[in-house]
Formats: structure tokens, sequence, C-alpha cells
């Protein structure tokens, strides 16, 4: 990674005190130079002694809301928000409190469950919940009602765009939930044992038996899952794959399809997280300390992301540094045909890991070019906040 970029940039569209922009800038880059989220990886490369980074980075934890700042990336001009957890597995843990078992009731982790908009392959992560079975078990809560927390904390945000969720989801409580709410959805179908497939009936009270041949694309109109939540509901079998899919809807069905299969997105976003920041590798013993660190590591991916991506078109995609801002803020489209190697590659992947020939007088035009259209990203779309 080039470590003259100037993160201050990014960073003054969303703090006012430039002592703390500049804090935030020299944390933020040392955090991806480190490609690790544990404080001591990033104290020991920042510039200075490691023990005084340390103790800085601490101060800024204390002083900054981060999940209050991360949810500024809330795009309201999105065309929907994706939903969906992913087990954050921590090894060693016994004693720490929010660590529980993972899905397969051996292996010591947690949830964290994320809510993000689309951003080309990825998504922008700008609200999370972290729960577990220790959690659950402790707080006499239960999985359904983390699921409720995190999405009524952004449910006056969301407005009239689908949330778009994977099959864990597709349960009566939650689906009830959004229908009385009033909150679009799209939920995959969780057909469970092809023997026994959940109750569907049709308007007149009959029941519904899911079948499709592979290449097929069924919609059914005015269904009630499990008797009581009227969807819409399209089933699509692409023959080069191996299982149907089937997407419960309160819209279109055709464009709920299409919305559903750009759900991916989030998955990328994880997996950029973790094999590239490695965000398993937090430590944090508090709750509190590591919901900080894990908003600070999605805030460092935004603008990691956004700027790879600024230097992703420049040299892969082959966009004049001129119309950078004009390409993020999807305006301009790359020629993906015409520059095939521009898809190998994610932007945080760009950023970290590629030798790019570009001299520094280039290089800082398109970080300025990046760092514009972030601020746009910011003041843009959440005006509320500005």
């Amino acid at each position: 990674m080039n470590k003259c970029i100037n993160f201050q940039a990014f960073m003054r569209p969303l703090i006012d005190d430039e002592k703390q922009v500049k804090k935030a800038a020299e944390i933020m880059k040392g955090l991806l130079e480190a490609q690790s989220p544990r404080m001591t990886n990033i104290a020991e490369k920042m510039s200075g002694r490691s023990e005084r980074n340390y103790k800085t980075i601490q101060r800024f934890l204390q002083q900054v809301e981060m999940k209050r700042m991360l949810l500024r990336f809330n795009q309201e001009d999105a065309a929907f928000v994706i939903g969906d957890p992913t087990e954050m597995e921590r090894y060693k843990a016994p004693k720490t409190p929010y660590v529980g078992t993972l899905s397969d009731g051996k292996t010591a982790g947690y949830w964290l469950m994320v809510l993000s908009t689309p951003f080309r392959g990825r998504s922008l992560p700008f609200s999370f919940v972290v729960y577990s079975s220790q959690t659950i078990g402790t707080e006499c809560t239960s999985r359904n009602q983390e699921h409720f927390r995190c999405f009524e904390a952004v449910k006056t945000l969301l407005g009239d765009r689908p949330l778009v969720l994977d099959r864990e989801f597709s349960y009566a409580e939650l689906m009830e939930v959004l229908y009385i709410e009033q909150i679009q959805f799209v939920i995959r179908l969780n057909l469970g044992d092809q023997h026994k497939q959940p109750r569907l009936i049709d308007a007149d009270g009959e029941p519904i038996k899911l079948f499709i041949k592979p290449g097929e694309t069924i919609i059914r109109p005015n269904v009630y899952y499990l008797g009581t939540v009227k969807v819409n509901l399209i089933g699509y079998w692409r023959k080069s794959l191996s299982k149907q899919l089937w997407v419960m809807t309160t819209l279109e069905p055709e464009r709920s399809l299409e919305i559903y299969l750009q759900r991916m997105k989030i998955e990328e976003t994880f997996k950029d997280c973790k094999d590239l920041l490695h965000l398993p590798k937090l430590m944090n013993k508090k709750q509190a300390h590591l919901e900080q660190m894990i908003a600070l590591c999605f805030l460092t991916y935004i603008a990691g992301v956004w700027l790879g991506e600024a230097l992703r078109d420049v040299v892969f995609g082959k966009i004049e540094i001129a119309s950078v801002s004009d390409a993020l803020l999807n305006r301009i489209p790359v020629d993906a045909n015409a520059h095939p190697k521009w898809l190998l590659y994610s932007g945080l992947f760009v950023l970290l890991k590629q030798k790019l020939r570009l001299s520094k007088p280039q290089f800082d035009a398109v970080s300025r070019a990046a760092a514009s259209s972030f601020a746009v990203l910011i003041y843009g779309n959440v005006r509320s906040f500005v």
C-alpha cells in the first residue's frame, strides 16, 4: 500500500475536530498497513512509538462514537438494503462474556449481523449488532429478537427501500413484524428438507407444492407463507446451478429476483474484511470495545474500498483521472469487455496487494478525486446528519 495516502481528506467530512481528523487518518492508515484490526498491530504501523500510539487509539475510541459515524453511510438513494449475519470465530476465549458457540455447536465465536447498501461488486456497511449463544442466554433474548434489534435501529432510515435477507430470516415472526411495520422485503425461502417443504397456501386456502425444472422461472402471486404472511413468490432454477431458488417478497416478483441475485455483494464484503483486514483477529474482552473496533474496521474498509476502486478504474479500467469521481458515483461505467483485467481484482485488493505503475503526481491526483467523491457520498445522501 502506498504510505503517502492522505486519509485526512477522507475523514474531514466525518469529523469536525481537526486533531481528531489527524488521529483517525493515522489509525486508519495503520490498520490498512497492518491488515489487522488488533490495536497492538495498528500501533506498530503508526509513526512514532508503538506504546504511545496504542494509547492514542484507546483515547480516540473513547472520544468518538464509531457506530454513529458508520451510520452516516446509509445511502438514501440505494435501491435496497442488504441484511446478513456472518460467523466470527474466537479461539481460546472461554471467559469472554459475549463469546458463545457457533452453528456447529463446538466452535467458540459470535455472530455479526450487518446492514449494508450495494456498491459495485461489494457493499458498504452502515449498521450492525453483535450477539451469540452466550449473550442470548444471559440477556434472556433470542436470535430472532437480535435480528429485530438490528432492523429497529434503522427502520426509519429504510423508507420504501426493500430489505434483502437470506433464508435464515424466513421465519414467520420476523416476516410478520416486517409486514406490520410496512417494511418491504425480499427473502429467500428456506426449503429445508425437500420432502417437508414449508406450508404455503393460495388465496383459496389450497396448499401449494413447489416444483420447478432447471431453466424455468415460475411466479405465484398472493401466496400465504405458513398460512399467515401474504407474499408474492418467484421460483428460479438456473441450469448451471444444482439447486432451485425461491424468493418471497412484497414487491413485484421479477424485480425481487433481480434484487436478490445481488445479495452476494455483502458476502464479498465479509470475505474482504476477513481475508484482507483479518477482522476475526479482534480480541477485545468487552463487547462495547469490540463494537467500537468493528465500526472502525468497517469505516476503514469503506474508505479503502473507495480509494481502491478509484485506482482500479484508472489502472485497469483506463478511465481518465478527471472522470474518477463520476465513475465512483456510478455515472460512468467501465467497459469490462475492453478491459478484462478490471474484473480480476476488488478495490481493496488493488489498494493493499497490487504494485501499481502510477507516478506520485498521478497517485495523488487519483487520491484527491476519490476523497472528493467520498465527501459527496456522505454529504449528498445523508443530509440529516449535516
